[in-house]
Formats: structure tokens, C-alpha cells, sequence
């Protein structure tokens, strides 16, 4: 779950880092698709706060909450693997919340009720933070990258998707852009020279020998969409959550560092002595050997620098 971007001042720090609709697309709404449209409305709908209390940021001893989608087993599986085994060298402590959306997850981090996320990188923290400008939040460090690639139900190899195919990526910047990166990367398209691939768009392709039909579908529509499409570029952890087996899966190269998984935290926490303790956690080198070992995130969280 990364561009000549507008990068506000709380954008990143430089430290160590069925029934579905097909629709095209040139621009763009987040790394979900329809999840920046609950943000873009943010301004109009008022989330309720998760706690009334003062920020465990500030609180010497307090538990530091990190949070995730809902339903996300390898990013729990991550950040309990920290809280376990890794924060205690610290000196904190560090547990899992699953939450229900986007914004609720980046409000959070902003205002202190949970001291950060890992998912997403950023340049869909760029867009969250663009939508919504009263949210303070800076990617930290880089933690992982996802597991990110190709997937046919019709087709065991790119040589097979024919002339004039159809592939789906997300119907979000972020992820269309990844997406189209794959894509070049896999030999079946070829991106404007000199552009940021972090930050590309369909109307950067200058060569596409096969005429591929590009579609732009929502993460849950993208994987059902499959039988029906020749091939879709998405993330391993939705395809195989909807039932879909890696062997679907044809293409898939590591994803550059710039759509690495971020440890993001409220800016305005960011000198106190436990965010700083608990981006540490995050560097310490046991994560990546995690990472790297541990079935249960195998495949589907990579280590920084996988190849």
C-alpha cells in the first residue's frame, strides 16, 4: 500500500526515508481509488475523534498506537512483529489498530491520537496532504515496499497479451503511476523520456506496439474485473485476500524505492522522544530480516532494496 509533487512543508523528511464499470481516465482522483474522494470532502464531514485524551506522543511510558487499513494481516503482522520484538530495545511501546478509511487513519496521525501509519508512500501522502490542508503529517522513513505486479486469469506470460488487449491499472494517480511503470518496465509500453515515473500519466506513453487498451478500475472492481480483461496490474495483497492464487500473478519486479511503505507521523510530534524512538524501531535492521523471512508478510511486503 513515491514526482515533481507539490511538497508542502510536512511532506517528507529526508532521513535514513459482479458488477463493475470499466471507465478511462487521463487524470486522477489516492493509493485507493475512491478513498481520496472521501478525503477531498473531509472539509464537509466531521470524523469523530478517537480519544479525547492528550497525545500519547507526549506521554513518557505511553503505548504508541500504529495504524492500518482494516483487515490488513501483513501490516499487522508487521507492526506486531515491532511492538514484540523491536520497540522494547527503544525503550516503548508500540500496538496495532486497524482503522476504517483513509482519512480517519491520517486525521489521526495529524492530531496525535495514533502516533503514525505504514500505509502508504509518498506520493499518496502528498495527495491526502492536498486534499486536506489542515492535516500535518511527514513520511519519516521508509519501511517497505509492496509486493506489485501483473495478473492474468487467461494469459501465463506478458508475450501472450495480444494486440489490442485490455489491462487495468488503479483509478488513482499514485497507483496508475506505479502501474505505468510496470508496464514500461515489462516492455509493453514506453514512457515520455525524462519524465518522473513516480508522477506519470497515461498521456506520457509515446510508444504502445501492442495498441493495449488501458482501463482504469478501483482496487475491490480490479480483481474481480479479471476474467474479463486480459491482464491487470495491481498489488499481491488484494489478489490474494480476493481468493486470486500467486501463480496468476506473471510480471512482477520489485517496485522502486519511491513507492516504498512509509512510516508517516504527525508533524508537529515529530522531535518528541518517543516519535523518535519509534521511527528508530522502524530502522532497525531486524524489519528488514523480517521482512525478507516471516511467511505471513512474505511476497507481500518486500524488503527496501529487494530485487
Amino acid at each position: 500500500m513515491t514526482s515533481t509533487l507539490p511538497k508542502a512543508a510536512d511532506t517528507a523528511l529526508p532521513l535514513d526515508d459482479s458488477g463493475f464499470e470499466l471507465k478511462r481516465r487521463r487524470w486522477w482522483p489516492w493509493i485507493a481509488g475512491g478513498v481520496l474522494a472521501v478525503a477531498a470532502i473531509s472539509a464537509a464531514i466531521a470524523i469523530p475523534q478517537l480519544t479525547a485524551t492528550s497525545s500519547a506522543n507526549l506521554v513518557p511510558g505511553a503505548t504508541l498506537v500504529v495504524a492500518t487499513a482494516e483487515g490488513n494481516a501483513a501490516e499487522q503482522a508487521l507492526v506486531q512483529f515491532i511492538a514484540e520484538e523491536v520497540a522494547p530495545k527503544y525503550g516503548i511501546e508500540v500496538a496495532f489498530r486497524g482503522l476504517s478509511d483513509s482519512n480517519t487513519i491520517n486525521r489521526a496521525v495529524s492530531e496525535g491520537e495514533i502516533a503514525a501509519t505504514v500505509y502508504q508512500h509518498e506520493l499518496w501522502l502528498s495527495q491526502v496532504l492536498e486534499a486536506n490542508p489542515d492535516f500535518r503529517e511527514t513520511a519519516a522513513t521508509p519501511v517497505f515496499r509492496w509486493g506489485f505486479g501483473v495478473w492474468s486469469d487467461t494469459h501465463t506470460s506478458l508475450d501472450e497479451i495480444p494486440d489490442g488487449g485490455t489491462i487495468s491499472l488503479y483509478s488513482d494517480p499514485a497507483n496508475e503511476a506505479q502501474g505505468l511503470w510496470l508496464l514500461e518496465r515489462a516492455g509493453l509500453i514506453t514512457l515520455r523520456e525524462g519524465i518522473d515515473r513516480s508522477a506519470a500519466t497515461q498521456d506520457d506513453i509515446v510508444e504502445n506496439p501492442k495498441n493495449l487498451e488501458i482501463v482504469l478500475l478501483d482496487f475491490a472492481a480490479q480483481s474481480r474485473a479479471l476474467p474479463d480483461i486480459d491482464a491487470a496490474v495491481g498489488y499481491t495483497e488484494y489478489y490474494l485476500a480476493a481468493g486470486i492464487p500467486l501463480e496468476k500473478q506473471i510480471f512482477a519486479p520489485a517496485a522502486p524505492d519511491e513507492f516504498a511503505g512509509q512510516l508517516t507521523v504527525g508533524t508537529d510530534y515529530l522531535e518528541t522522544d518517543n516519535i523518535r524512538a519509534l521511527i528508530k524501531a522502524f530502522q532497525d535492521p531486524a524489519v528488514q530480516e523480517f521482512l525478507a523471512t516471516d511467511e505471513r508478510v512474505k511476497g507481500i511486503l518486500l524488503p527496501l532494496g529487494a530485487d
